[in-house]
């Protein structure tokens, strides 16, 4: 009998739970979506402390800490945003004075306009574990819905790849 794949969110979950490690999640795009599906996993509550909707951007700097010059001087959608809005919420969602060992953050324009010249579907992804901080681009193509889809499977991935899968 052949066993259905597992999907990458319970990779995620899973490769977390052996690795003992707890994630917050930081989104901006996609609006709650990726803890969704990492939550749609069986025995996410082993790992998942909690995440952080930060649509608006003031709530980058006063809720995740993304730093205020930044996001005056680049705005929400940068490299540097993602990644310490990935660091940052990991301090959000801490327990008993610990923060989660990785935060996995998404920002970018799922359209349909663009308030800031750049392309719509442009995001960025941030991954945070201990010193270690990533953040990549990403160009999705498609209608909002498709680009937020897309980019909830790009962070999962990326999270992915900082854990060495």
């Amino acid at each position: 009998m052949n066993r259905p794949a597992l999907s990458d969110a319970a990779r995620l979950v899973s490769l977390l739970s052996v690795k003992g490690l707890t994630l917050g999640v930081a989104e901006s795009l996609t609006g709650g979506a990726l803890a969704a599906e990492i939550v749609s996993v069986p025995g996410a509550s082993a790992t998942l402390l909690g995440g952080v909707v930060a649509y608006a951007t003031p709530v980058k700097a006063t809720v995740l800490g993304v730093d205020e010059a930044l996001l005056e001087k680049y705005g929400p959608v940068h490299s540097e945003v993602a990644a310490q809005m990935a660091t940052g919420v990991r301090k959000a969602v801490r327990v008993a004075g610990r923060p989660a060992d990785v935060g996995i953050s998404t920002t970018g324009i799922a359209g349909p306009d663009s308030p800031d010249g750049q392309p719509v579907g442009t995001v960025w992804i941030g991954v945070s574990r201990g010193e270690q901080v990533d953040a990549q681009a990403f160009r999705f193509d498609g209608d909002r819905s498709a680009v937020r889809e897309q980019a909830v499977r790009a962070a999962i991935g990326v999270a992915l790849q900082m854990l060495g899968e």
